[in-house]
């Protein structure tokens, strides 16, 4: 049965009793079960720890490398990209385009690296469980920067700043280092710098206080439209069941009938060809180069592929949602509208047959259609900024 205040205000519109102005400024009302699932999402930041798989996390010397490296195209074969020509500071760690290009045009639109922290599978497809490893990947990878473990060292042994900021950060001289474990290294640094990637609390979170406190001019603060949205996100839309807690994701992998073909014959498995990446990996919470207990990696101990993994993608956090589009891991959809319109009008035909059971077409008004997406801009925020130094040659042995 459809809701409540949804019914009433077809009917006073179909009476010709409510113009879409009056329609535009009706609050809705939450029980007791909406309320507990909104605080569900809260608070916002989380509680942090330090990632116990990288001994860095947190280090400010880490930090401060991880910085310098994100930013240094020399990292790449030929010297022309950086992490941050595709994860650009000004545009939350997103580069706006469906799908760019490294030294090869790539398959999967690029995620944004806030609140990567609270992470536990990283990429599209899963094929990291941990952060670090994550970082090491595009480096590796001939699509995208196409470097080597040896083309680091070499940059690092050359390069004053890098040499004195690797030896203080890790207590080692790069020229001593074998140039594997170098690159681990490498990717300890640029993790630590991404975890403080985290985005303030929003107008959402801001009303979530209110709502908490039952502060009746706070919760009135918040656009009537955001707030219908949101009663649609918990409610009927059953977005939540995905979208959840503090984070607004899972975490996991689900098929959302985004077609996973990527050319002629050829196909994006999802997360079934990622957790066989992952197994493969030499860098998971398993290798050696971890820094966590066996309990730390027992996610990955026990995951295996099966069939229905076969054109399942990461299912994202929300935060930031209105900011960082295109949308969906191909990048196929511009706007927040297409999204929400993708689930209003889903084709259940085009999920496999072992999709997500939990999804059906919403079949949204236009009005219920704006409120929906009305929310989900209200969840948008900047990163928060810290006190930064550039990297400088230190008292370290020149």
């Amino acid at each position: 049965m459809r809701r409540t205040t949804r019914q009433f205000i077809v009917l006073l519109a179909w009476f010709g009793m409510l113009g879409s102005a009056a329609a535009s400024d009706i609050f809705p009302t939450y029980d007791k079960a909406e309320i507990s699932s909104i605080l569900n999402h809260s608070p916002w930041p989380p509680t942090t720890r330090p990632d116990p798989s990288n001994r860095f996390s947190g280090n400010e010397k880490a930090i401060k490398l991880g910085q310098y490296l994100f930013n240094d195209q020399r990292l790449s074969r030929g010297n022309i990209l950086a992490c941050a020509s595709c994860h650009q500071p000004d545009r939350l760690f997103m580069d706006g385009v469906s799908l760019n290009r490294g030294h090869q045009l790539l398959d999967r639109h690029t995620p944004g690296l806030a609140n990567l922290r609270w992470a536990k599978w990283f990429g599209w497809d899963g094929a990291n469980d941990n952060l670090w490893a994550q970082s090491i990947r595009p480096i590796l990878t001939p699509a995208e920067m196409d470097s080597s473990a040896e083309h680091l060292k070499n940059l690092i042994v050359n390069d004053l700043p890098l040499s004195c900021g690797f030896k203080e950060t890790f207590n080692v001289t790069a020229a001593a280092t074998d140039p594997e474990k170098l690159l681990v290294f490498v990717g300890k640094a640029l993790a630590a710098y991404q975890e403080t990637l985290i985005t303030e609390p929003t107008q959402f979170d801001t009303f979530v206080t209110a709502l908490r406190q039952n502060d009746k001019e706070g919760i009135a603060a918040y656009p009537p439209s955001a707030q219908r949205g949101l009663k649609i996100f918990i409610g009927e839309g059953r977005c939540n069941l995905c979208h959840f807690g503090p984070l607004f994701t899972n975490g996991e992998f689900g098929d959302i009938g985004i077609p996973h073909f990527i050319g002629k014959g050829k196909v994006d498995k999802g997360r079934f060809g990622g957790i066989t990446k992952l197994n493969k990996n030499p860098y998971n919470l398993l290798g050696p180069y971890s820094d966590g207990s066996e309990m730390d990696a027992i996610r990955t101990q026990h995951i295996k592929s099966q069939f229905r993994n076969f054109g399942e993608f990461k299912i994202p956090s929300l935060r930031n949602v209105g900011d960082t589009g295109p949308y969906m891991h191909n990048g196929s959809l511009a706007t927040l509208e297409e999204v929400v319109n993708h689930y209003s009008e889903l084709n259940e035909d085009r999920l496999h047959s072992e999709g997500e059971k939990i999804l059906r077409p919403l079949n949204l008004t236009v009005l219920e259609k704006k409120d929906l997406v009305s929310f989900l801009q209200t969840l948008s925020a900047p990163i928060m900024v810290r006190d930064q130094t550039a990297l400088e040659v230190s008292d370290c042995e020149k």
